[in-house]
């Protein structure tokens, strides 16, 4: 990497299910890769997905660093288990592509408007409308904190949309003289669908998500994946699969 940009994988992602492994329902609790990059005055932290406490552990195991040294936070998708550790960086910046705040904006706005409507937030609902209602007004808030990230969050890091799985799923592209790092998300979930050229299964558009996957192989040198550790690029490095 450049001397002004350094990448550290402060946690490895696990999948809550693995299609490559013949699971096709949850078998564990999901969490991104979280990956820190240091790009001159900027910190920023991408993925958050472990709880708080593990989180806030986790960092400083691996870089010394306390929650408020932060600076921004940038989610490659809206996903409960890429924003599980997000409050802990109350006062950093959160980022997520414009896309996708909108395309999760407004069918949240939507379900909470249902449940208004049909009077199930107030007093004499059941407290299983009562408790849905909390999770939307929370999720809610918080994406209404997440600002509309620019095309480059800093020099040399920068937005490189991989839609798919979700429509406005983005990761970040850190070119360099030694090979161009892509931070993935869940475009590329695993070092196993790298090597297989597998786009994940469940996915809002799965055409998009192998073009996205393409993509990805095609122009990086390193990758990390969403739930994996970071890893050469197999294609680049042997001409092919």
């Amino acid at each position: 990497m450049p001397a002004m940009n350094e990448v550290t994988v402060i946690s490895i992602g696990a999948t809550s299910y693995n299609e490559l492994w013949g699971e096709r329902q949850p078998v564990r609790t999901g969490h991104a890769t979280t990956t820190l990059i240091r790009a001159g005055e900027a910190l920023i932290l991408v993925d958050p997905g472990l709880p708080p406490t593990a989180l806030a552990a986790r960092l400083h195991e691996r870089t010394g660093l306390k929650p408020n040294a932060i600076s921004h936070v940038f989610l490659t998708c809206f996903k409960i288990d890429t924003r599980r550790g997000l409050e802990l960086f109350d006062g950093a910046e959160w980022l997520l592509s414009t896309l996708e705040r909108e395309t999760v904006g407004l069918p949240l706005a939507s379900d909470l408007k249902r449940l208004a409507e049909a009077g199930q937030l107030g007093d004499d609902a059941d407290e299983e409308s009562r408790d849905i209602g909390r999770r939307l007004q929370h999720d809610i808030a918080l994406l209404q904190k997440c600002r509309p990230a620019p095309d480059s969050l800093a020099p040399g890091v920068d937005l490189f949309p991989l839609p798919g799985v979700t429509a406005g799923m983005t990761g970040l592209l850190i070119p360099s003289s030694r090979g161009d790092l892509l931070i993935c998300g869940d475009a590329i979930p695993t070092a196993g669908h790298v090597e297989r050229g597998q786009a994940p299964v469940r996915c809002q558009n799965p055409e998009a998500a192998r073009e996205s996957l393409r993509e990805a192989i095609e122009i990086a040198d390193f990758l990390i994946p969403g739930r994996d550790n970071l890893m050469l690029n197999p294609v680049r490095r042997f001409g092919g699969l």
